[in-house]
């Protein structure tokens, strides 16, 4: 698969980051106390029908929903279900846009009500720790670099980077190359190219870093079982700097 985007790709996949965007806003604005996960799945597809794309996760690799739906110790891909938020959760929102053909792939962590002053700071955190691996993107750096930046940034702050999933190239596919995990070493790893289109997604856990299977299959969730956050932007890289594809 080739990693270089044209001009004309960027701007298809941008007109998408919106759409996705848009999508999002609107469902994390629904994550209130006594929602079920389920109706907010249903509620992302009908969204991104409406504005004439796909929904890019259902049906890939036997996902059989619209929206990842991640609630507390669940890291990602967690299953939309009739389980009630209630306040004081927190829950990762995940979803992909297939737009003419390409796709865009975006995730925030919201609160549900009032939370504790912990969750807010984990929340804060990894939404910071996007901010920085995002201000590092530009072509001739590395992913180590970008690892690297987000890593220490986590850790100073007390808290656990998830080893096992990464970020990642995109495109026509969800997934393609270069694979860009939220830890590394400077200098380090594939060297990031001007048109190379890509998606930074720390996960972030309160507790131990490691990972469990969650009983659905698809899921991930924290073998201690602390609470995750995950947030993602699809992004554009540029000579100069990076281009957020998935902004209002």
């Amino acid at each position: 698969m080739n990693q270089i985007k044209s001009e004309e790709e960027i701007k298809i996949m941008a007109e998408g980051g919106k759409i996705l965007a848009s999508v999002l806003s609107q469902i994390e604005k629904m994550a209130k106390p006594g929602i079920t996960t389920i109706e907010l799945d249903r509620a992302a597809e009908a969204l991104i029908l409406k504005h004439g794309a796909l929904p890019a996760f259902k049906g890939y690799e036997g996902f059989p929903y619209s929206l990842c739906a991640s609630v507390n110790e669940e890291i990602v891909h967690g299953f939309p279900s009739e389980k009630i938020l209630k306040e004081g959760d927190i829950i990762g929102l995940d979803l992909g846009v297939l737009y003419k053909g390409y796709n865009t792939d975006m995730a925030v962590t919201v609160p549900v009500g009032n939370i504790s002053f912990e969750a807010k700071r984990l929340i804060m955190v990894t939404k910071k720790a996007l901010k920085r691996g995002i201000k590092k993107v530009r072509h001739g750096v590395t992913v180590g670099d970008i690892g690297n930046t987000i890593q220490r940034y986590i850790e100073d702050q007390g808290l656990g980077v998830v080893r096992d999933l990464c970020g990642h190239g995109i495109g026509k596919e969800v997934h393609e190359e270069p694979r860009i995990p939220n830890f590394g070493s400077r200098h380090k790893g594939e060297v990031l190219k001007e048109g190379m289109v890509i998606c930074l997604e720390p996960m972030v856990t309160m507790g131990d870093w490691h990972l469990k299977k969650a009983k659905d299959g698809y899921g991930y969730e924290t073998k201690d079982g602390s609470l995750s956050a995950h947030f993602e932007h699809t992004m554009a890289v540029t000579k100069n700097g990076v281009r957020v594809l998935t902004e209002l």
